[in-house]
């Protein structure tokens, strides 16, 4: 004879399907954003160094929006600098907030197994 469906079990699959596509999601959004820092990273690497290979009285420019304005060079230098501290920061936080989701998911995947293990020993007894 079949077993008659516990419904509060049945709702706590559901949520926890529910959350496990979220976190997916959020855990894809967040590894995209990280492969597009590190390209820029990349991109900042190479930009560096061909920037040392310059003489010191080479002119350079930056670009401001759609405009170009002549700044040193050590200027340069030091906003490629600052850029790479900033992307080394905000990639971090990104692996932060990934392992915190992958955490939360387990933790949820855990509590899930917990309490059939608890309906299969109340069903037994």
């Amino acid at each position: 004879m079949a077993r008659p469906v516990d419904l509060e079990l049945k709702r706590a699959f559901g949520e926890l399907h529910v959350k496990m596509l979220e976190t997916s999601k959020k855990i894809q959004v967040i590894d995209t954003q990280i492969e597009v820092l590190k390209q820029v990273m990349r991109h900042v690497d190479i930009t560096q160094r061909e920037i040392s290979t310059l003489p010191p009285d080479t002119k350079t420019y930056d670009c401001v929006g759609r405009s170009f304005f002549l700044i040193n060079l050590e200027e340069v230098k030091t906003n490629l600098a600052n850029k790479v501290t900033q992307f080394n920061t905000r990639t971090a936080e990104l692996e932060e907030n990934k392992q915190y989701l992958e955490k939360n998911l387990k933790e949820s995947e855990d509590n899930i197994r917990e309490m059939v293990q608890q309906r299969k020993e109340q069903g037994e007894k």
